[in-house]
């Protein structure tokens, strides 16, 4: 099993480091809206592609019926 490039060089002790790193750049405030965002972003970009392709199939499914009739 091959693991992301970024996650293979990163151990247990960076990831913490990181994570304080954080908590201490945002706070415990900040990091709920943070994460809030991040979650909307990620629905946002789900849904975009989504509809992308769902058109992709439509069109699809257009060009095929016509080429029938």
């Amino acid at each position: 099993m091959t693991q992301p490039f970024l996650l293979g060089m990163l151990g247990t002790n960076e990831i913490i480091i990181i994570l304080v790193i954080v908590l201490l750049l945002f706070g415990g405030r900040k990091i709920p809206e943070l994460m809030r965002g991040l979650g909307k972003g990620v629905r946002e970009f789900n849904d975009a592609k989504s509809n992308v392709k769902k058109e992709i199939e439509d069109s699809a499914n257009d060009v095929k019926n016509a080429t029938n009739n």
